[in-house]
């Protein structure tokens, strides 16, 4: 290894050799010399340290510093969650961020089942419908839609950050039904062109799959016209479990629209955060066993 403090030591022994005027002027200029390759030497020697730093105390990406996400990373937490929610209308009674704050309750509590699972910042804006004219949720106010190709584009730019950050298994889990094609069609195409580096992109389909989620309610007494499809019983119980504050039935029957004309459908009047609880944990429990499936053995 090059010895980087030699040139201070002939500095150093010019120093103790000096006479008269000369001399000294030499000691000034020898002197100013040192300063700087001192301090260069110090820099080097800086720089040269690996940057470390403990395990953190979190599983979100957004609460680490950079050297704690590699720390983690080196520790084996090589597989991370890409959630996906969504700005759209959900009725009177539900907030524009209903899939945002149900997606990132759901992938923390997967990540935990899951171990040494990381979750990165919920994607909150994805495909709504079309522009003009308006279709789908694109129709009511507050709606913030992507086209299907800048949607597929934005996670595709996730995953190879991702990767390139030491990934293993990307997981990709959507919480609305028109970001479910986008995301297969991104995870096939990846994990196909990094197959020979073993990375794995998932797109977690099983949590999105509804039926055991309306089976539930059927069992329950209810029928698929009161369950709905859209800001129904199922999505007002999953945010009023997840984030009570997003939702408040009154407004149902302050409403002087239809239900339908309103963005919803169903019977929301008839959701509790008792049955959001059950309902997330059938979702919850379907991700965990799609991703372990996809995991690397050991």
């Amino acid at each position: 290894m090059p010895d980087r403090f030699a040139p201070l030591r002939r500095l150093w022994q010019a120093r103790r050799t000096p006479s008269g005027a000369a001399g000294k002027g030499r000691w000034s200029a020898a002197k100013a010399v040192a300063s700087v390759l001192a301090g260069a030497a110090i820099a080097i020697f800086a720089v040269s340290r690996p940057l470390t730093a403990p395990l953190p105390n979190t599983i979100n990406m957004a609460d680490m510093t950079w050297p704690e996400l590699r720390a983690a990373i080196e520790h084996g937490y090589t597989t991370v969650i890409v959630a996906s929610g969504g700005i759209e209308q959900n009725g009177p009674h539900m907030v524009l961020g209903k899939h945002d704050y149900i997606v990132r309750f759901t992938a923390e509590r997967i990540a935990s089942k899951l171990t040494k699972t990381l979750v990165a910042p919920v994607v909150s804006f994805v495909p709504e419908g079309d522009y003009t004219p308006a279709t789908g949720n694109m129709q009511y106010p507050g709606t913030i839609g992507l086209p299907d190709n800048v949607f597929a584009g934005v996670l595709e730019g996730i995953a190879r950050s991702l990767k390139n950050a030491g990934f293993k298994t990307i997981c990709f889990i959507a919480d609305h039904g028109q970001s479910q094609k986008p995301q297969n069609d991104v995870a096939a195409k990846l994990t196909r062109e990094w197959t020979s580096e073993r990375v794995t992109v998932v797109s977690v389909a099983d949590y999105y799959a509804d039926e055991a989620q309306t089976q539930y309610l059927l069992g329950q007494g209810e029928t698929r016209a009161s369950i709905g499809e859209h800001a129904g019983i199922t999505d007002t119980s999953e945010l009023m479990a997840a984030h009570r504050d997003g939702v408040n039935l009154r407004r149902l029957a302050e409403m002087r629209l239809t239900l339908a004309a309103s963005g919803a459908s169903g019977n929301p009047a008839k959701a509790s955060a008792e049955r959001g609880q059950a309902l997330l944990e059938i979702k919850i429990d379907a991700a965990v066993r799609q991703i372990r499936a996809s995991l690397p053995t050991q």
